[in-house]
Order: C-alpha cells, then structure tokens, then sequence
C-alpha cells in the first residue's frame, strides 16, 4: 500500500482559486466553504503575466490574514497549496513565505516535464533543507511530451524515475485534463465524461498504470459549475464514478459548488465498508473466499486485500452511506 495514505488521501477536493483573489481568506476563516476541502492559491494560468508580482503579494497578504485569525478564531484550516510557474519562482515565493510557512501543506508544480523535473526538484530538497517541517509537492502531468504516443512510455517512465527520486514529498500525482483536451481540440458537455473522449481516456489509462500503484493520482478537473436543471451535478457524479472506479482519488474543483459532490462521491457505500472489513479481519483458517456481507459476490483475502486497505482509509476520512 502506499505510504502515509490517509494524508495523501485526505487532499480530496482542491478547490483553485486566483492568488489575486481578495476575498478568499474571509471565505476560509468564515468557512464558506464547509470543513472538507484543500486549497490551491494560484499563480499560473489564471494570472497575467504583467501581474504576477501583484498577485506574489496578494498571496502573503491572503496567507498572513489567515494565520493573524488562527490566533483568535477556531475555524477549519483547508491543506492550503501554492501553484507555481516556474521552479525559480518556487525559490523566491517559499522565502517570502517566512514564517507562514506553517499554515501551507505544499506547492503544486504545472506542466510537470521532463524539462524541468530535475530543477523542481533539487528547489523542493533545497526547500525541504531549510523548512522545519515537510513541504509537500503535488506535480501535474498535462505536457505535451506525455501526449506523443510515440514517445509516451519512454517519457512516463522517465517522469515516474524523476518523482521516485523526491517521492518523499510527493503528495498527490495530478493530472491535467483541460490540457489534454486543448491538444486534441475536444471539450467535454455536461452529459459527457473524460472517459468519452477515448484518446484522452487512454492517455489517463497510461498515467493510472505508471503511477497509481505507489502514488495516490488525483482526478481532472471538471468545468461545469451551474445549468438550467442541475446537469452539471449529474454529469459530475458520473465522471466521479468513473474516476473512482478507475484508480482516481480526490479531484481538482474550480467552484465552491463542486466540493459537496466530490466529498459525497468519496464516501464509501455500506456493502463495500462491511466486506472491506470482512477481508481485513479474516478469520477462517485454511478458507480464503467466502460470500460477501449482503450474499451478493464474492470476497477473496488475496485478491481484494489491497482495495479493502483503500476502502476502509477513504470510509474513515469521507465516511460511509
């Protein structure tokens, strides 16, 4: 199983907001937003570049707000992340951060590649080396060296050695759908799944079989937020069916809106938590398969040991139904 799995886990929905965002810290210390979410400060994509130094100091403004009403105020404190655009400017945010550095989880690095994988991460150690505590990465494969086929094993292989190397503080392994999309000119409605698009389900196919097996691999992220009788919600649930069947855990959320549909879909349904703790707690000698807890399928030690470990982290962080 993997390693520290409840807390790799527990990053769940993360919520994107604009590092330029004003209102955001009044929103967590209010709990807008309830008591089960993360949070990614951005200064990617979603800032100009004549106005990331800007949005640099909006972001401590923001953090230092957060942490002055930790002081006087009980509220839920989301993992709180930083996306970065560059490994240099990982540097220069983390020593601006000082001491604020206690009230974030980590950074997330975009368009993870093989061209700047090593420079982010020897800046993560460097970070690492001075933090008096862990600082955790969350790297996003949305490249374009990924969508090649030719080169894609070679190049997923190669991205998989660059994150063993640091995967003591890797997080969560993301993924970038809108990425993948734009580079196959496709865009999903909301009665339509990733996994409808076929080449960008077998690209997320490919990343699933690289990574998941020691890496907790978060889903892509879904654009729709609002329609005329609540779609958005339905196609939602459905794509997170699908992730979760599929190897995902946790997703990347652009609206406050989409954080109770996640966190509904990462609870556990009662039949699997009981035979979850059936195969767990096993206690027939020499018999290693039985019927499952409603008499409907089967439950083999062996063979399901590894999802019932799962089951039971994501019952006990989500809850069960």
């Amino acid at each position: 199983m993997i390693d520290n799995i409840e807390l790799k886990y527990s990053v769940g929905a993360l919520l994107y907001s604009p590092a330029l965002n004003t209102k955001i810290a009044d929103a967590i210390i209010k709990e807008k937003y309830g008591k089960q979410f993360s949070l990614a400060l951005c200064l990617e994509d979603s800032i100009a570049d004549d106005s990331v130094e800007m949005a640099e100091k909006q972001l401590i403004n923001t953090l230092r707000k957060i942490d002055e009403a930790c002081k006087n105020n009980v509220f839920f404190m989301p993992k709180i992340f930083i996306r970065v655009r560059s490994p240099k400017q990982l540097e220069k945010v983390f020593d601006m951060l000082g001491d604020l550095n206690d009230i974030i989880t980590g950074f997330i690095f975009p368009k993870y590649s093989i061209g700047n994988a090593q420079e982010y991460n020897i800046a993560m150690k460097k970070i690492n080396a001075k933090s008096s505590k862990c600082v955790y990465m969350m790297p996003i494969l949305e490249s374009k060296d990924i969508v090649d086929f030719k080169t894609r094993r070679e190049v997923l292989n190669l991205l998989k050695e660059e994150i063993d190397s640091v995967n003591e503080y890797v997080l969560n392994v993301r993924v970038g759908g809108n990425d993948f999309s734009n580079e196959f000119s496709t865009r999903r409605h909301y009665d339509e799944t990733i996994y409808d698009v076929l080449p960008i389900a077998q690209l997320l196919g490919d990343i699933l079989t690289v990574f998941s097996r020691e890496y907790v691999v978060s889903g892509p992220v879904w654009e729709f937020f609002a329609s005329d009788n609540g779609e958005w919600k339905t196609g939602l649930k459905q794509e997170l069916k699908l992730d979760k069947l599929n190897g995902f855990v946790g997703k990347t959320v652009i609206h406050p809106k989409q954080i109770a549909v996640v966190n509904e879909a990462l609870k556990v349904s009662n039949k699997d938590f009981e035979d979850a703790k059936e195969i767990l707690n096993w206690d027939e000698e020499g018999l290693q398969v039985g019927k499952s807890f409603a008499g409907e399928r089967m439950n083999e030690v062996k063979t399901h040991y590894n999802w019932a470990m799962k089951t039971l982290v994501l019952a006990q962080i989500y809850g069960v139904l």
